[in-house]
This record gives C-alpha cells, structure tokens and sequence, in this order.
C-alpha cells in the first residue's frame, strides 16, 4: 500500500512540474563555445581596452591623466608599441594548436610562433629584439649566445654557413642553402637560438638596470632551471605626478604566443602596471625582484 501510494506521489510531482514549465532546459545565455571571445563584462566597459585596436598602441589606452611616454621614430620603443595584436579576445595557443587554459592575457600578438616547441619566455624576448633588427637590416647587431657560451651571430649565418652541435661543442660548417639571406633562413637561425639559448644564457647577456630608470625594451629576468622573463613593451607617465606605468609581454612553457600580461593585482589599470609597485613585482605566472630589471646592450 505504502509503494503504491509513493507512486501515485511521484506521479502527481511530475504532472505539476509539467504544467509549471519547470523542467530543467539549458540556458543558451550561459553556454559559451570553446572558441568564443573571453570577454567579460568589465572588459566591454573598460576605458582601457578599445576592442577594436589592432596594434598595442590602439588596443590599450592609458589611464585617466597618463600620456605614453615619447619614443624616438625606428626605435625598439616604438617597434615595441606598435606590435600588431590578434582580435580582441582571441585566446593563447601552444606550438601543437592546443588553447592555453589559464586566462593571463589582455591581448595576443599576431606572431606566428611555429609547430616546434621551442619559442618559450627568453625565446619569444630574442624573436622580438632580432625581428626589430632584421627589419632595420640592422643584421651585425643579431647575435645571441647559447648556454655553453657559443655566439650565434646571425651574420656568420647570412654568408651561408650553419651551426653544428656534437655534445657540448659548437662549430660553425658551411651550409647548402641557396638562399640563405631570406626570412625563411632567418626563421630557422632563430628556431636554432632557441634551441640552444635560454634564461640562464640571456641573463648573462644583458645588464644589470635600476628600476627607476627603466625604458621600453628593458626585461625582467631570472635566469636559471626553471627560469622565466618578460619584456617590458609600453610605458607611460602620469602628467602631473610624473608616476610611470608599464607593460608586459611573455611567451612560457611549453611555447605558445606572445601574449600582454595581465595586471592581476589591479584589474583596474590592467595591462599596465605601476613602477612603484613595492615588494615583488607579482606577475600571473611568476614573481620578480627589483633587481631583476635588465637592458639589452
């Protein structure tokens, strides 16, 4: 009797839920698909972000009261600023296609970054520095050392030879490319720089900067296994305090795209952050000291 009044009860629940409409549906406002925009509410409003840039400049404005500092035409500086981005939106991919899980960017460079998994963090800083000068043909000055101390100088590689590796020695071999001053060749010099370089070699490379001088170009970095840096690409200046602001981009591992760091720390001003930040320079992935700001020669 008991079981066939606990079925009439199921019954009639299930008959009221019927003429309510109260049956569980999915909601198409809160499904978004895998490849959609990872824009948020704050992010539509924000005074910071213009949705419609294209180029870093365009796409991040400076808080209320800040202008960009003024950077000499042809300059790394104004190379930096003026890096092209993908849609607002687009998320971070790895070298295989894989979409990076964590949101830690407020923008992606449009940057092909290959289908090896080589372009990690103080690769994608080399590939920024060594673009900027194979598009000055500025070629003598692209030259970077692998961990064992080996200078690559894409120079050398330019006259068609190649670099060969046996253990711990480096050598320089004639080649057999039949155009070895393309941007093809150049690709495959760098693919052999960020094989062989890395944090630990690249720290060595650069000089030691206070923070209070710091200038667009200047990377954070801590060399090492693990080690990581990010490169400083814009900065700007409070008009009337002189406070200075600034940004970041990164790659890391595995490789994956260069991508503007996001200010974690404070939502409001992000991608910027402050130059008086006190203690630790708190990044999404990774904590820097102030001694760890350091400049290209």
């Amino acid at each position: 009797m008991q079981r066939i009044i606990l079925s009439l009860l199921i019954i009639l629940i299930l008959i009221v839920f019927s003429l309510t409409g109260c049956a569980i549906t999915p909601d198409s406002n809160l499904l978004t698909p895998n490849n959609a925009p990872e824009n948020s509410a704050a992010e539509r409003t924000s005074t910071i972000i213009n949705t419609d840039g294209m180029t870093l400049e365009d796409r991040f404005q400076v808080p209320e009261g800040y202008e960009r500092l003024k950077v000499e035409p042809g300059s790394f500086e104004e190379y930096l600023r003026k890096l092209s981005l993908k849609p607002h939106g687009t998320k971070v991919h790895y070298y295989n296609g894989r979409t990076k899980l964590r949101n830690v960017h407020d923008g992606v460079i449009a940057m092909e970054i290959g289908d090896r998994d080589l372009q990690q963090c103080a690769d994608a800083v080399i590939r920024l520095r060594a673009e900027y000068l194979f598009q000055k043909e500025e070629y003598e000055k692209i030259h970077f050392n692998f961990t064992n101390g080996f200078k690559a100088e894409y120079a050398k590689w330019r006259e068609g030879y190649r670099i060969a590796v046996k253990g711990n020695e480096v050598s320089w071999v004639r080649g057999n490319s039949d155009d070895p001053q393309s941007y093809k060749e150049f690709r495959k010099y760098l693919d052999m720089v960020f094989a062989y370089a890395g944090t630990l070699s690249l720290s060595r490379e650069l000089t030691a900067k206070e923070l209070s001088e710091m200038q667009i170009g200047d990377v954070f970095i801590q060399g090492g296994s693990p080690g990581h840096c990010v490169i400083v690409v814009d900065m700007a200046v409070h008009q009337e305090t002189g406070e200075k602001l600034f940004m970041l981009a990164q790659s890391y591992m595995p490789a994956q795209d260069i991508h503007i760091l996001k200010n974690e720390q404070n939502k409001e001003i992000s991608p910027w952050y402050p130059l008086n930040f006190t203690g630790q320079l708190k990044t999404p992935e990774w904590t820097f000291e102030h001694t760890d700001l350091k400049q290209f020669n």
